[in-house]
C-alpha cells in the first residue's frame, strides 16, 4: 500500500531556488525577442514553485524582479491597471498551466503593491487592494474550501496552489470590503454543519481583524451574525468573553461557584449548537467537568434532550471513555459528533457500544499513522484523531465532503454507512487501522484492496476527515474494481455496484434516463413517471423513503451547461413550509449550496432543510435526475402521472444537461 502515499512537497523549496534566479537572470538579460523562450521556462519553474508549500513566499519575494524582467511583456497581464477582477476566476480554472500561473503571478504582483512592497506605476496601493479585495468576493467559495461540483471537475494540476494563494491574500490584505457577504456566506456553510470547518474557522478570525478595524459597511443584522461567529470561538461564555487564554480561564472555573458552572454550561451548549463549532474554551471547560466528575455539567454543557441524556445515562463509562480520548485541542468538534450521536440513538443498536470500545483499544497500523500525521500534522495523536474524526462521521453524517478530490461514491458511501449502517462503518475502520486494506464481496468474489489498483483518486484526500483519509483510498480502489467486472454489460455499472458496494437496502431495481451506447435520452417520459410513482407522496401512496437510496444526477453551471454526472444520496420527500413538495437529498460536495441554471438554484436552509441536507422543488429536481433505484414493492404496472407535470419536467432537462441528447426520446 505504500505506493498510495504521495510525495507533494518531498523536497525543500531551497533546492529549486538557485535554478530559478538563474532563469530570472537570463530573463533580464534577454532581448526583447528572446524573452518569450525564457518567460516559458520560468512559468514552468514557477508553476512548480506554487505547488511546494513553501514556494508561494519564494515567489512573492522575487515578483518585482520577475516583472522588471519582464515576466508579463507581450501578455495579457502587461498592463495591470487594465486588468478586470471579473475575468481572474475563469482563468483561474483553465486547464492551460501557464495561463494559470500567469494569473497567479498577476495577483502576487497586485499584493506586493497593495502592501507597498513594490510600486507599479499606475496601480497605487489603494487601488490594488481593491483590486484584490474585488478577486476575493467573486471567488469566496474557494477561500472557503467550497468549491461547487462544476468547479471540482473543472480542476485543473494548479487548483489546489491557486486555493492556498486566495487565503494567502485574503490573509494579508483583509477582510474588509466583503464582511457583509463573507459573515453571510460563513453562516451558511456552518448551517450544514461540515465535519471539515478549519476554512471556516480562518475566516472567523479575518472577520474579527476587520471587524476590530472597522465596523462600516455592516448591517445591525450582519454585525451581529459576525459578533455570533467571534464570540463562538474565542468568547462563548461570561468567564472567557475576554479571551483570557486557557491557562487563565482554568483558574476561573476553579474559583467558580456552582451557579457560574451552570451558566458557563449552559452557555458553552448554546454557542456549539447555534454555529456548529466547539471553542477551545469548551474543550477545556470540558476536561474541567471530567476531572471534576460532574455529569450534570456535562450534559448541560453538550445541550443534550432527553433522548440524548437517557442515552448517556445508559452507556455513561463509554461515553466518558470515548470523551477523554477524543475532545482536546484540535479536536474539539468530536463533542459536537458525541452530543449527536446520543441525540440520535445509535448507542442502543447492539453492535456499536463493543465496536466502539474496540476502537478505543486499537492501536492504528504505522500506514494509518503515517497518514494521519500527513494530514494533521507530525505531533498529533493518531489514535485521538481517528476516534475523533469517527465521532463526528456518525454524529453528522451529512457533514462528510469528498474535498478537492473525485470520489463522490466513496464520499457517498461513508455518508449513508454513518447515516443507515454505522456497525458496518466501524467494521471497515477497524480493518484499515489494523491491516491496511478492507476486504468486500461482489457478486461472490471477494475484494481485497491492498491488491488493486488505483482508482479515481491517485492521491490520498489529505483536505477530508480523518475517516475519509483511511478509508476513501480503499474504497476507491474497489469502486474502480466492481466497476471493471461489469464494464462489458452493456448497461450502467451502478445498476450492480451501487447494491453491492452500499448494502441490501438499496433497491434492486434500476432507472435510467440515457440509453448508455449512445448517450442519449431514451424513454425519458417513462422515467420521470416512475421517479414519481417511486419517490412522490402523492403518486406512491405517501410511502416515505425507508432506508437513504443512491441517485446520480447530471449536474449543470448556472447557465444549464453540462457538467459531468454527480453521485448524491436522495434522503426524504417532504412538503416545505410554503407547501411545495421538495426533495431532500445529501450531495457529498464541501458545498452543497449550487445553481444548476434555469433557475434551479439548490437550498441548504430556508426551506425545512436539516443540517447537511439540500433540496430542490421535486420538479426541478427530477430534471437533473438521470439514475436512480426503487425497491420494486409496487410492480412493474405503468405509473398513471399527469402527461402536463411530465412535460414540464422534459422541457427543463432538455433545455440543460439533454440538450444534445433528444434523439431517442418517447414522443419526439
Amino acid at each position: 500500500m505504500t505506493s498510495m502515499m504521495t510525495t507533494q512537497s518531498a523536497q525543500p523549496v531551497e533546492l529549486y531556488l538557485d535554478k530559478f534566479d538563474y532563469l530570472i537572470e537570463q530573463l533580464e538579460s534577454a532581448s526583447e525577442i528572446g524573452k518569450l523562450t525564457y518567460q516559458n521556462r520560468i512559468l514552468d519553474a514557477s508553476a512548480r514553485l506554487l505547488m511546494h508549500e513553501n514556494g508561494l513566499q519564494a515567489l512573492s519575494d522575487r515578483i518585482q524582479r520577475m516583472e522588471r524582467a519582464g515576466i508579463f511583456t507581450g501578455t495579457d497581464w502587461n498592463a495591470p491597471a487594465s486588468l478586470m477582477p471579473g475575468l481572474v476566476g475563469n482563468t483561474l480554472e483553465c486547464n492551460v498551466t501557464a495561463t494559470v500561473t500567469l494569473e497567479c503571478l498577476s495577483l502576487l504582483r497586485f499584493l506586493a503593491a497593495a502592501t507597498q512592497e513594490h510600486r507599479i506605476r499606475g496601480l497605487p496601493a489603494q487601488k490594488a487592494r481593491h483590486f484584490l479585495t474585488q478577486v476575493l468576493a467573486l471567488n469566496l467559495d474557494r477561500v472557503l474550501g467550497a468549491a461547487s461540483e462544476a468547479s471540482r471537475v473543472k480542476e485543473n494540476k494548479l487548483s489546489r496552489a491557486v486555493d492556498r494563494l486566495l487565503r494567502h491574500i485574503m490573509e494579508t490584505v483583509g477582510a474588509q470590503g466583503i464582511l457583509d457577504r463573507l459573515v453571510e456566506e460563513v453562516w451558511r456553510i456552518l448551517s450544514q454543519r461540515p465535519l471539515q470547518v478549519n476554512p471556516v474557522k480562518s475566516m472567523i478570525v479575518q472577520i474579527s481583524v476587520a471587524l476590530n478595524e472597522d465596523r462600516n459597511g455592516l448591517s445591525d443584522a450582519r454585525i451581529q451574525g459576525a459578533d455570533r461567529l467571534i464570540s463562538a470561538l474565542f468568547g462563548p461564555t461570561q468567564l472567557c468573553r475576554d479571551d483570557p487564554g486557557i491557562q487563565l480561564y482554568r483558574q476561573r472555573l476553579s474559583g467558580a461557584d456552582r451557579g457560574t458552572l451552570q451558566a458557563e454550561a449552559l452557555g458553552m451548549a448554546r454557542a456549539m449548537h447555534d454555529t456548529g463549532l466547539v471553542s477551545d474554551y469548551q474543550v477545556e471547560f470540558t476536561h474541567f467537568v471530567l476531572d471534576s466528575e460532574d455529569s450534570d455539567l456535562l450534559t448541560h454543557s453538550m445541550g443534550l434532550s432527553s433522548t440524548g441524556l437517557d442515552a448517556l445515562r445508559s452507556y455513561q463509562p463509554l461515553v466518558l471513555s470515548l470523551i477523554r480520548e477524543s475532545v482536546h485541542l484540535g479536536t474539539g468538534q468530536a463533542l459536537l459528533g458525541m452530543s449527536q450521536i446520543l441525540e440520535r440513538g445509535i448507542l442502543y443498536s447492539p453492535p456499536i457500544a463493543p465496536s466502539l470500545w474496540r476502537l478505543l483499544a486499537t492501536k492504528p497500523s504505522e500506514m494509518s499513522v503515517a497518514l494521519l500525521q500527513r494530514a494533521f500534522g507530525p505531533d498529533i495523536d493518531a489514535r485521538r484523531t481517528l476516534v475523533a474524526g469517527l465521532l463526528q462521521m456518525l454524529g453528522q453524517p451529512l457533514g462528510v465532503g469528498q474535498g478537492n478530490n473525485p470520489t463522490c461514491q466513496s464520499a457517498r458511501a461513508l455518508s449513508m454507512w454513518a447515516l443507515n449502517d454505522p456497525d458496518y462503518l466501524l467494521w471497515l475502520i477497524a480493518q484499515v487501522s489494523n491491516n491496511d486494506r478492507i476486504v468486500m464481496h461482489f457478486e461472490g468474489g471477494k475484494l481485497d484492496s491492498g491488491e488493486l489498483p488505483a482508482g479515481l483518486a491517485f492521491n490520498i484526500p489529505l483536505d477530508a476527515d480523518a475517516v475519509s483519509i483511511l478509508l476513501v483510498p480503499h474504497l476507491d480502489r474497489i469502486y474502480a474494481e466492481m466497476g471493471r467486472r461489469v464494464a462489458d454489460r452493456g448497461e450502467d455499472p451502478h445498476k450492480w455496484i451501487n447494491p453491492e458496494l452500499h448494502g441490501w437496502w438499496v433497491g434492486r431495481m434500476f432507472f435510467i434516463a440515457v440509453d448508455v451506447a449512445t448517450g442519449l435520452l431514451h424513454d425519458y417520459p417513462r422515467f420521470v413517471a416512475d421517479f414519481y410513482q417511486a419517490y412522490h407522496p402523492l403518486y406512491n401512496g405517501n410511502e416515505p423513503i425507508i432506508h437513504p437510496q443512491p441517485a446520480g444526477v447530471a449536474v449543470t453551471d448556472s447557465s444549464g451547461a453540462f457538467v459531468g454526472w454527480h453521485a448524491i444520496t436522495l434522503i426524504r420527500v417532504a412538503l416545505d413550509q410554503s407547501g411545495c413538495m421538495r426533495v431532500y437529498f445529501f450531495n457529498p460536495n464541501n458545498d452543497s449550496g449550487q445553481d444548476w441554471g434555469h433557475g434551479v438554484v439548490v437550498s441548504t436552509q430556508g426551506h425545512g432543510e436539516l443540517p447537511g441536507e439540500s433540496s430542490l422543488p421535486f420538479e426541478d429536481f427530477t430534471s437533473r435526475l438521470y439514475i436512480f433505484h426503487d425497491d420494486g414493492l409496487k410492480g412493474s404496472q405503468e405509473p398513471h402521472i399527469d402527461p402536463a407535470i411530465i412535460e414540464k419536467v422534459q422541457q427543463k432537462a432538455v433545455g440543460s444537461w439533454a440538450a444534445q441528447r433528444i434523439a431517442l426520446t418517447a414522443g419526439t
